[in-house]
């Protein structure tokens, strides 16, 4: 008889082939997590110590560097928990939570860069309007849209997920619990729910993508049309650190979520690189790029004594 108990713990196997290498990785994906947090600290202490960086762009990219901090978080701590020599084993509503928050931060983040593009859009295409279009309640509104909307993602894509029994293996051959491997551990056929899950997080992205596609083809046209040099350098400069955050964070999800046939060690590679890595360089894009968020930063350096004055 098969046996029929329900399954209250699952085991993190971690990342597929890379046995014997824990601390190597422990060494690597720490100082990955260090940096992330440490990166987006400060981004969110230079935007706060200056007034002129209290503008609905710095606004949205104070709430992407909270998710920033929050998004590794889900997974981190847990995997170098087991990397350390730890358990690997999970709980059944730590499992859950895990696949909640990853989703519920990892679709805010997707509906935010969609507002962040928006908010170039207007502020390119319709500069004289732009503090009347970008009040203070819209900015809310838009804020707190992105993550009602990721909520409303996220507990469909758990619920379609855990309502499955699991009463057979529970060895997770991954290292944090998402949807492609929960679902092989189900005792139950999973092929529709498969595809409304394939349906469901190719179809969200590929709208955002497409919204961001249509502000940024915008963007460009109004950008062509400017006769000063130096003003195309600067719309385009203002403009490429987001593209190249909106290209780091979708890539991945293409890659893990659509792919036909799942290669678990280059999803889990792929997942690394959307976990630790993006959040990690994000701070690095738009500080570099930008020279008032690096004006603030050397200010705040400065007078934190971590910086001479030149």
């Amino acid at each position: 008889m098969r046996n029929l108990s329900v399954v209250a713990e699952f085991v993190l196997l971690g990342i597929p082939h890379t046995e014997g290498l824990e601390t190597v990785l422990f060494g690597l994906f720490l100082s990955f997590y260090l940096l992330t947090l440490l990166g987006n600290l400060t981004i969110l202490l230079a935007i706060f110590s200056s007034t002129r960086l209290h503008t609905p762009m710095y606004f949205f990219l104070c709430k992407l560097s909270v998710c920033d901090i929050f998004f590794p978080s889900v997974s981190s701590p847990k995997m170098l928990f087991y990397l350390s020599g730890n358990s690997r084993v999970v709980s059944y509503a730590g499992c859950v939570s895990q696949l909640f928050f990853y989703h519920f931060l990892g679709c805010t983040e997707c509906f935010l860069y969609t507002v962040m593009a928006y908010d170039r859009f207007v502020a390119i295409c319709h500069p004289l309007r732009y503090t009347i279009i970008m009040s203070h309640r819209v900015c809310a509104i838009l804020a707190s849209g992105t993550s009602v909307f990721g909520c409303i993602q996220a507990t469909f894509l758990t619920t379609l997920t855990f309502q499955l029994p699991y009463c057979g293996p529970n060895e997770v051959d991954y290292y944090f619990c998402d949807i492609p491997v929960m679902l092989k551990l189900a005792c139950a056929d999973t092929s529709a729910l498969e595809l409304v899950g394939f349906i469901s997080v190719g179809l969200m992205p590929l709208s955002c993508f497409l919204l961001i596609l249509t502000s940024y083809s915008c963007i460009v046209f109004s950008i062509l049309q400017i006769r000063s040099a130096e003003g195309r350098r600067r719309a385009f400069s203002t403009c490429s650190a987001h593209l190249s955050a909106i290209l780091l964070s979708f890539m991945p999800v293409v890659l893990i979520y659509l792919q036909p046939t799942p290669n678990p060690w280059l999803n889990a590679a792929v997942q690394v690189l959307n976990n630790l890595v993006t959040p990690m360089l994000n701070p690095l894009i738009y500080s570099l790029r930008n020279q008032e968020v690096k004006s603030s930063l050397k200010k705040v350096l400065h007078q934190l004594g971590l910086l001479s004055a030149q």
